[in-house]
């Protein structure tokens, strides 16, 4: 096998992938802007606190990007998306490492300390079980090891990306203590990604089950928002259900969860209007196989 194949911006043949070039650089520029920016002294009073949370932001952004390539290569029949899909995987592990290596340094690298408070913190104790599993697959991500585990053990560990996603969110939510809107936001997507995953293996992944998968990753997400608040917090739960309802506030968790979703059933739609249109300089003629 050529060396160039181990290479992030070519594919299996050795040639050159605008499209992994483009994911490469995309994946990397979050991780440059902190970097930028904690040089230059702009991330506010508690620098290594708020580059904590840009880091892990980063990692489950990262992670449901990686769920999404399944469903998106389904609907556009682009099967090159799948070279992008282990780099984004990579890349989530990679922004989950840096958020451990920044926990470290703000305890002064204090290991004894940084291993009883994963033990002792609830919500640090399940956002590490999930880097050990994402750890686990990112490890595991190359051929060769698809050979020595075989396809069905590796399949049955790489599926362990849903229970991961959903402790890296509940993580966060806990960490984020009273306002937790865009891991809320990031759970209802989570949930639009999995519903996608059963209409494909339904052979629903139509424009119009789609437009239903909107609706339904809204109403969800209400749902994800309300009971957040009222077991997880003292605010009144009641109240932001109701804010959901009212145009004078912000907007709501569960609208732009269902807006983003709402790209999946627009997406499905504009790749059957593409795939309709005739090429440029392709006659009906042709179209009916008569040659002159």
């Amino acid at each position: 096998m050529s060396r160039m194949t181990f290479m992030p911006v070519f594919d299996r043949q050795g040639r050159f992938s605008s499209l992994k070039a483009a994911v490469l650089i995309a994946v990397i520029l979050p991780g440059l802007w902190i970097s930028w920016r904690l040089a230059a002294g702009q991330m506010g009073a508690k620098p290594i606190t708020a580059a904590l949370h840009e880091t892990g932001l980063w990692s489950v952004r990262l992670l449901l990007v990686t769920l999404l390539i399944t469903p998106l290569r389904a609907m556009t029949g682009q099967n090159r998306l799948l070279q992008v899909r282990r780099m984004l995987g990579v890349s989530a592990l990679a922004y989950a490492l840096i958020h451990l290596g920044l926990y470290v340094f703000d305890l002064k690298f204090d290991l004894v300390k940084v291993a009883s408070e994963i033990v002792l913190r609830f919500y640090l104790t399940i956002g590490f079980a999930a880097l050990m599993a994402m750890a686990a697959m990112g490890a595991t991500s190359f051929d060769s090891s698809i050979r020595k585990l075989g396809a069905e053990r590796w399949n049955r560990l790489h599926s362990l990306i849903y229970p991961l996603a959903l402790l890296t969110l509940w993580h966060g939510a806990l960490q984020s203590k009273i306002d937790a809107s865009e891991h809320i936001v990031m759970t209802g997507l989570f949930l639009a990604l999995i519903g996608a995953r059963f209409l494909r293996r339904q052979g629903k992944l139509t424009p119009l089950w789609l437009l239903g998968l909107a609706i339904a990753t809204a109403l969800a997400t209400s749902l994800v928002e309300f009971g957040w608040y009222a077991l997880a917090t003292g605010f009144p739960a009641g109240r932001v259900f109701a804010a959901n309802l009212s145009w004078d506030l912000a907007p709501r968790p569960a609208l732009i969860a269902g807006l983003l979703a709402l790209s999946l059933p627009l997406t499905a739609w504009a790749t059957r209007w593409f795939s309709s249109v005739p090429k440029p300089g392709y006659t009906g003629a042709r179209q009916r196989g008569v040659t002159g």
